[in-house]
């Protein structure tokens, strides 16, 4: 029966806390790439070029239908025969960003096709640009439909980020790994993970409602 160690539990907490750091960074950074490929690839599925939405949709649902891990393997290992040397951060936030992109261009979608009709016939009539009708009209109606959707991503990704310690980055989930190996305990570790992710996880996604029911009250979409 394993026993809690309290001095072997602050002898490890710095170290945990400090990949806490790496792991908001790499969840960050990847929900960042995801936003705004996320964005390219639901405009991109809309244009009158059939031979640009067919590929993106195929690349939308083959990203969707595939492993994140395996999409991490595959950017680092496969990467570099096709020329591709990324370092494993650079490997791990690509390969995040790229999967949660495919699921935020769904997102996106949906809010864009809230949109009323008559916002999109109002634009033409003002002979408004298509770059413009998005920026002006479209993506700001669009987005507190949408909001929630991605303030749920934003939390998947920040947990999925323990992924990325298969190709050695040294997020949170790496550390306790390494400190388990290093000490032959796993359990005060890998708990003090659990509750890490808990920690940072229910208050994200409070916050992500918070500014939903915010944003909508701005626009007037609700009382």
């Amino acid at each position: 029966m394993f026993e809690w160690r309290w001095e072997f539990t602050f002898e490890i907490l710095p170290r945990l806390i400090g990949a806490t750091g790496k792991t908001l960074l790499a969840a960050g950074g990847g929900y960042a790439v995801a936003l705004v490929l996320g964005l390219i690839f639901a405009l991109a599925q809309r244009t009158p070029w059939r031979v640009l939405t067919v590929a993106t949709r195929e690349v939308v649902e083959f990203v969707r239908s595939t492993p994140l891990l395996l999409q991490v393997f595959f950017v680092y290992y496969v990467g570099p025969q096709f020329g591709l040397n990324l370092s494993p951060w650079t490997a791990g936030l690509a390969a995040i960003g790229l999967h949660y992109a495919a699921y935020l261009s769904e997102v996106y979608r949906g809010g864009i096709e809230s949109v009323p009709k008559g916002q999109w016939e109002a634009a033409k009539a003002l002979n408004m640009s298509t770059l413009k009708t998005y920026r002006r009209i479209v993506i700001p109606q669009a987005l507190p439909t949408a909001w929630a959707g991605l303030g749920n991503y934003l939390v998947g990704i920040f947990k999925d980020t323990p992924m990325l310690s298969v190709i050695g980055v040294g997020e949170l989930m790496h550390t306790a790994n390494a400190v388990g190996a290093e000490h032959y305990r796993y359990l005060e570790p890998y708990t003090i993970v659990g509750l890490i992710f808990l920690a940072i996880s229910l208050p994200t996604a409070w916050l992500v409602r918070q500014m939903e029911i915010s944003l909508r009250r701005r626009l007037g979409l609700t009382k």
